[in-house]
Parts: C-alpha cells; sequence; structure tokens
C-alpha cells in the first residue's frame, strides 16, 4: 500500500556532544518535531575527551524512531536526511567499517606535541596560508598524528578517517563522504579550493585514501540502505544530504548566511562566527576560518571551549544540581562586577584567542564577603567576557562589525545571561527563534537540494524568525572596565598553567 504524504518533510540530524538529536522539517518550512537521546562521555585522563560512536548510532536510532513516532510522520512522507554534528573528532574504522578506538573528541586536548610537531613540518606562515588555520590540539590532523605515535597498532589497521556526523551518514548508507565545512576543521582542507589538501597530506605522511570525499552541504551523498532502514524507520532509497559542521549548520538555522548578519552561540561550546564573501583568516590563524555550509561563502569564527558548558560544570559540581532558573535568579540578585571576583572559563583549555589547551578555569579575587550568588554570577560574566575576546578579535582581524548579531544555544534561553552579554559585548543581540538550530540548518539545506528553495538565503527568509532584541543598558560602561581586567588575568596566569603541565 503506497502512503501519499500529507506534506513532504526533511529530517535534520545532530550528533552532537551530547545527544544525537532529530528533527523534522516540513514543506512549508515549520518545524513538525524534534527528539533526543543522550551520549555518554568518558574523559579517562587529563585532557583527553572520548566517545564511543556506537553509542551515536543507537542514539540517532532512538531519536528517528521517536521524532516520526512524536509527530505522526510516515516514513514514506521524508524525502531527505541530513547531517550535522560536533566538529574535529576523530573517528578511525577499519575495513568492514570496524571502529577500532573511541572517538577523539573537539575538545580532546592531548595532541600539542602533535601540533608543534605540525608547524615545525609545515611552518605556521605556509599552514595558515593554505589550511586558515593555526594548528590546533581539538583538530582532527593532530589527533591522527597522536594515534600514529601512541597507538601504532591501531593506526596499522586504519582504513578510513571520518567526523562524527559522518560515521552516522556511513551507517546510514554504507557510503564514505563528509561536508566541506566540517572538513575544514580537520586541518587538512585547503581553505580557497574547498578540497583536500595533498601537499598537507602529503607533508603529515596521511593517506588521502584515508580521507572521504567532500560535498557542498547541499549536495546528495548517498542513500539510506535497507539495513539502516530496518534499523531507524526510515524508507530505503531515502537521499542523505552533505549537511554541515555543526557551526556552519547552526549559522543557517539561525539566518547568518551573509556577511551583514553574524552569529553567536551560546551552546556547550561558545562560538562567535561571521559569514565572508571570500576565504579570510586572523593573525597566525588563530581564528578559526572554513567552508561555510553556504555554497562560494566562507566563515571566521572564534571559538571558546567552555560557555554555557561553564554554567553546567557550575551547576553539577558547586550548585549541587539546581535548576538553571534558580541559579539564573540568584544572579541577577548580585550587582555587575560581582564585588571584585572573577571566573576565568578555561575549564577544558581554551581555543580563540589564546590557543591554550593547559590554561585551567579558576576563581580569581574570593573573598569571605563572596556568597553562592556572588560565584554564580561571576560564571556568567566570565563566560561573557570570554566571548567579548573572540568577538574582539574578529573584528581586528579587519572584518567590518555585522548589522545583526543573532544569538541562539541553551545558555540564550536566560533573560539574566541575554542582558550580561549584551552590556558586555556592547551590541544588540537578536535572538533567533530556533529548535536545535545546527539540525533545522542541515535541514534547510537539504531544502536547497531538493530545490524547495533557490538558495540558502531565500530559504532563511522563508523559515528562520527573530525575537525581540536584548539592547545594552546601563551597565555597559561598567563591563568595560570589568572585561580589561578579565583580559589581563590570562597572561598573569599563563606561566601558572604552563607549569601545571611540564
Amino acid at each position: 500500500m503506497v502512503v501519499l504524504p500529507l506534506m513532504p518533510y526533511i529530517l535534520g540530524l545532530d550528533v552532537s556532544t551530547t545527544a544525537s538529536k532529530a528533527l523534522l522539517l516540513r514543506h512549508d518550512g515549520k518545524v513538525a518535531g524534534t527528539a533526543s537521546a543522550p551520549h555518554d562521555h568518558s574523559m579517562p585522563h587529563p585532557l583527553w575527551s572520548e566517545q564511543d560512536p556506537q553509542d551515536w548510532w543507537h542514539a540517532t536510532q532512538t531519536c528517528i524512531q521517536d521524532v516520526l513516532a512524536a509527530s505522526g510522520t510516515h516514513p514514506a512522507w521524508v524525502v531527505g536526511v541530513s547531517l550535522t554534528g560536533q566538529m574535529h573528532g576523530l573517528v578511525m574504522l577499519g575495513k568492514g567499517g570496524i571502529v577500532l578506538r573511541p572517538a577523539m573528541l573537539w575538545n580532546d586536548g592531548r595532541s600539542t606535541a602533535q601540533c608543534d610537531r605540525i608547524r615545525a613540518l609545515i611552518g605556521l606562515e605556509r599552514l595558515v596560508k593554505i589550511t586558515g588555520n593555526d594548528a590546533f590540539a581539538g583538530f582532527t590532523a593532530p589527533k591522527v598524528l597522536w594515534v600514529r605515535d601512541h597507538e601504532p597498532d591501531v593506526y596499522r589497521q586504519v582504513h578510513q578517517i571520518l567526523l562524527p556526523k559522518d560515521y552516522i551518514r556511513y551507517c546510514l548508507s554504507g557510503t564514505y563522504a563528509t561536508d566541506k565545512a566540517g572538513a575544514g576543521g580537520t586541518l587538512l582542507l585547503d581553505l580557497a579550493e574547498r578540497d583536500w589538501s595533498k601537499e598537507i597530506i602529503e607533508r603529515l605522511e596521511i593517506p588521502l585514501r584515508w580521507l572521504p570525499p567532500t560535498y557542498e552541504g547541499t549536495a546528495v551523498t548517498g542513500t539510506v540502505t535497507r539495513p539502516a532502514a530496518e534499523a531507524t524507520g526510515l524508507v530505503a532509497g531515502t537521499p542523505i544530504f552533505a549537511g554541515a559542521g555543526d557551526q556552519a549548520a547552526q549559522a543557517v538555522g539561525v539566518g547568518a548566511v551573509t556577511p551583514q548578519t553574524w552569529a553567536l552561540t551560546l551552546g556547550t561550546s561558545g562560538v562567535v562566527f561571521a559569514p565572508c564573501a571570500q576565504p579570510r583568516t586572523a593573525h597566525q590563524g588563530r581564528a578559526h576560518a572554513f567552508p561555510h555550509a553556504v555554497p562560494r561563502l566562507w566563515h571566521i569564527m572564534g571559538v571558546m571551549l567552555s560557555a554555557a558548558g561553564s554554567l553546567a560544570w557550575y551547576r553539577d559540581t558547586v550548585a549541587d544540581g539546581q535548576n538553571y532558573n534558580s541559579i539564573f535568579s540568584l544572579a541577577n540578585g548580585v550587582a555587575p562586577g560581582s564585588e571584585g571576583l572573577v571566573f576565568l572559563p578555561y575549564l577544558t583549555g581554551e581555543r580563540t584567542p589564546h590557543a591554550d589547551p593547559h590554561a585551567t578555569g579558576s576563581f580569581v579575587g574570593l573573598t569571605r564577603r563572596h556568597t553562592y550568588a556572588h560565584l554564580t554570577r561571576a560564571v556568567l560574566e566570565g563566560v561573557a567576557f570570554g566571548l567579548k575576546d573572540n568577538l574582539t578579535f574578529l573584528q581586528e582581524a579587519g572584518l567590518p562589525p555585522p548589522v545583526e548579531l543573532r544569538l541562539s544555544g541553551g545558555g540564550a534561553k536566560s533573560e539574566v545571561w541575554r542582558q550580561i552579554l549584551a552590556d558586555v559585548l556592547g551590541v544588540d543581540l537578536i535572538p533567533a527563534n530556533v529548535t536545535e538550530g545546527a539540525a533545522l540548518g542541515a535541514a534547510i539545506a537539504a531544502s536547497v537540494g531538493l530545490r524547495w528553495w533557490p538558495d540558502v538565503s531565500a530559504a532563511c527568509q522563508s523559515i528562520v524568525r527573530t525575537g525581540e532584541p536584548t539592547r545594552p543598558g546601563a551597565n555597559q560602561i561598567r563591563y568595560q572596565a570589568l572585561h580589561s581586567r578579565f583580559a589581563s588575568l590570562y597572561q598573569h596566569l599563563k606561566p601558572y598553567f604552563a607549569a601545571t603541565h611540564p
């Protein structure tokens, strides 16, 4: 029996750090439903961060089945699947797609020595000229070298290297592929050419055959296989689109698809994302420059590793698991500056602008007069100051200021935190009213591939909705001085950070 669709749907899948997520986008641009299933996360040694790729696949099966059931969507109505997910991770597969070791994640900082070797082999200037980036411990290429150095038995078995979302693509389609935006985060892509750099790959002695073909986000990369259909409930033969790495997909999901509109994401990590009409790089590659999910567009972004992740740590370890509304209410009762208390949000090292995996989180200026409420506000302010560092760094790279700054992410739901951010950044913040922005962005890319809209910009204009802006208030001037104090602390503490990681 053929079940005719009431309306065609696209399924956006997001393999994030904390969960796999599914979103159904209808042909009229409305979200029909979302679902998620959590992942475990392992940090077996200092600086290590790993996950089992099989956990992603099991969670993906669950959230696909859940979103179809909860929305009453027949699988035959799903006309396309698109993927997004955490960037920079390393999945190593042997022959037959066997997972050889736990995936090393974006916030894994063990490969500092390999980053130094990459700079020595290629030269920093040449590395930035080709890839747009310096070597960061979180990127994929240094992780590959780390495995070669420390796990030679694993390295000898490698048949394919994939990013996290592309492992799910393989599970769904049996094909190896990746998107160009996500590939940019490996340190193996030629930024201007939007494809693998043979020079970099040869200098690092990584076999090119290990890397999957790259595709623009709107392109088809394969179809759902019969075994995957049986595992997920989807229909065999459903096309699978390239999608994008999570930050480029999130930018599409909030409508940051022109150089005039930037995106600020307050998620586990914090990101300031600036689209560019041509490849742009920061001084010494200290901000990340990758292709955008939008064809013929690039982006440069600043990334802090522990944004809302800092608040999650604080809730779980200091606030004893209190709900976030109570935490925000406490912070709102404390004056700006937290009476001299400063929080440095470097809980998993820092990416931009310091590029220091050995940096650690700190409370500075504690006295007996400080209370639990002061600690709470200091965490919110410290994250805002870190994002200010990134916004300033991008503007110092020569980018014109944005006409709009779109705000999204779990932390953006807090009115208190939004106001702190607006005051610290000194700009209007326009909330993007989206659910699971990265999954939505992936689905939007597929909708263009299916010719629902002529291009990504037109699709975003039809789908993305924004709310009332949060504007800087009376505390803006005070926060300018407080940020200067925050910014000076890293340089003062850097020798201590280095000494704790000999």
